[in-house]
């Protein structure tokens, strides 16, 4: 009996050791996955955090791009429609004065006929700018190909433009953001650029449509953060993001800026 005992105490004690040792490593392994599953959904929190500011962001570049266009729009038609229709105005109290000769009253008829159609040219250039007509009737392809007949005709600039696209016309909506980056970075190259060629391609890459925008302007240091923070800047890439697409910016000093970007 007692020799028998021994080995009996022997084998309860190894599987006491061994019951701890299983119940310490299943405690360890428990409190091991919660902390890791705590850090994985709080690292998961943080993205998603930086997700919604990032979209924030976005979003407010796109309001204040379009607060900046109101008062454009706002400041044009004060300075000149409203300008010009105060002077109309004017001219058609001063038809009514007693005493006028016929050649006083040819004259202020012309002034009123001269202002009233300028008043008209730019009251439909305003209009233009907000929704080209040629866009909203034959689409992407037609507005793009007329923009560029625009900047042509201020004579300050050559555009090559190639499409390989057939655009959707019921996706309307999606091509005007890309109508809008296109006139965003024309206005920039003319305006601080200073180009005087501008290359523009729409192409099918790997089932995936892409444009391919360069001049041959003064270019910027694309490297530094900073040039890349303009509101126009800001306004293109909310507008690529709409579009679930990318976009990559190169340009070096006096070498130009190429901008390819995905929609």
């Amino acid at each position: 009996m007692n020799g028998n005992s021994i080995p009996d105490k022997e084998i309860v004690a190894i599987i006491l050791y061994t019951s701890c040792f299983f119940m310490i490593l299943a405690v360890f392994l428990i409190v091991f996955f919660y902390f890791s599953r705590k850090k994985i959904i709080q690292k998961e929190l943080e993205k998603r955090d930086l997700i919604l500011q990032y979209q924030k962001e976005q979003l407010h570049a796109v309001i204040i791009a379009q607060e900046e266009e109101r008062k454009r729009i706002a400041q044009d038609l004060h300075d000149d429609i409203s300008s010009k229709l105060n002077i109309v105005s004017l001219n058609t109290h001063l038809l009514s004065a007693p005493n006028l000769t016929e050649a006083e009253t040819n004259e202020i008829t012309e002034n009123i006929i001269s202002l009233t159609t300028k008043a008209l040219e730019n009251s439909r250039k305003i209009a233009h700018n907000l929704l080209p007509p040629v866009f909203e009737k034959f689409g992407l392809n037609a507005g793009v190909e007329e923009l560029c007949v625009e900047f042509e005709s201020s004579k300050a600039v050559k555009v090559y433009y190639k499409n390989e696209i057939d655009f959707d016309d019921n996706d309307i909506d999606r091509h005007l953001h890309i109508f809008r980056i296109l006139q965003e970075l024309m206005n920039n190259s003319l305006r601080h650029g200073k180009a005087t060629e501008i290359w523009i391609s729409f192409k099918n890459i790997e089932s995936i449509d892409t444009c391919n925008y360069e001049d041959n302007g003064v270019g910027f240091d694309s490297k530094n953060a900073e040039n890349k923070k303009g509101l126009g800047m800001k306004n293109i890439d909310s507008r690529v993001s709409f579009l679930n697409g990318n976009i990559k910016i190169n340009s070096q000093i006096n070498k130009g800026i190429s901008v390819i970007f995905t929609f």
